[in-house]
């Protein structure tokens, strides 16, 4: 395994230190990543996503999802065991849990279990403080005027 020093990225930047952080925690992530259940992630609105994962076999009280630090944790645990006897069993009902790592202000705003499938719906919501606004820009000139008004209107 390659170890990366961002410290160059540290040196010439500011405020990046996030990404520097989650390049180190997927590059050390020794754990090979499970496939099931399997899962897709779509972008249904400019600031809106969803994430939907395959559960068949799953009721609605065997799943749980959670928010906790900036992370999603999809967990699934069946109540009782089946005590049949198959001949082939190809759906599989194993425990699970499947964690997605949320972006800053990314949060989640509601699931719904249907045919065997579990969405989870996902906005970005933006802060006033850090959508973008328009800075007038002031000439010297008019500064001057300005000025010369208040002066006047002191001595008056």
């Amino acid at each position: 395994m390659r170890h990366f020093d961002f410290a160059p990225l540290h040196r010439a930047s500011i405020g990046f230190d996030q990404i520097a952080d989650m390049m180190d925690r997927v590059l050390a992530n020794d754990t090979p990543q499970q496939g099931y259940p399997p899962y897709n992630i779509e972008k249904t609105a400019d600031d809106s996503y969803r994430i939907s994962l395959a559960v068949a076999g799953f009721a609605e009280g065997d799943l749980s999802v959670e928010v906790k630090e900036q992370s999603l944790v999809v967990a699934g645990r069946k109540a009782n065991a089946d005590q049949a006897k198959y001949l082939h069993r190809g759906i599989a009902t194993r425990a699970f849990e499947r964690k997605f790592h949320l972006a800053d202000h990314v949060r989640v705003t509601g699931a719904s279990h249907e045919n065997g499938m579990l969405h989870i719906d996902l906005t970005r919501e933006i802060p006033e403080a850090l959508k973008p606004r328009r800075i007038a820009i002031e000439s010297a000139a008019t500064k001057q005027v300005e000025k010369d008004v208040v002066d006047a209107q002191a001595v008056n």
